[in-house]
């Protein structure tokens, strides 16, 4: 009788043993995850952070290009203004100039 206890507390105590340990494991399983989902998100924000400054580069090479894109519409206009003045000045002279009628 005094053997059945013995071995009814023995095991009792086994597999109060097997039960600490396995949810230790579990926890240790959980803190392990835990710690590989912080380095991934560690990972993403840095990634996030260069995707930023490639979007940020982008906006400002496109904004470089709006303004030479205008600087370029506002120079050909120039131009063409130039030269109307330039026609305008060639033909105010030949209607000056006596020998251009005699032609």
């Amino acid at each position: 009788m005094l053997f059945i206890v013995i071995a009814a507390v023995v095991a009792a105590l086994v597999l109060f043993a097997v039960i600490f340990v396995m949810r230790r494991r579990r926890a240790q399983h959980r803190d392990e995850l835990r710690g590989q989902a912080r380095q991934h998100r560690d990972l993403a924000d840095v990634a996030q952070v260069e995707a930023d400054r490639r979007s940020a580069e982008a906006d400002e090479l496109a904004a470089r290009a709006r303004r030479e894109e205008l600087a370029s519409q506002q120079a050909r206009l120039a131009a063409k203004q130039a030269q109307t003045e330039v026609d305008g000045t060639r033909a105010r002279a030949d209607a000056l100039d006596p020998d251009v009628h005699a032609r």
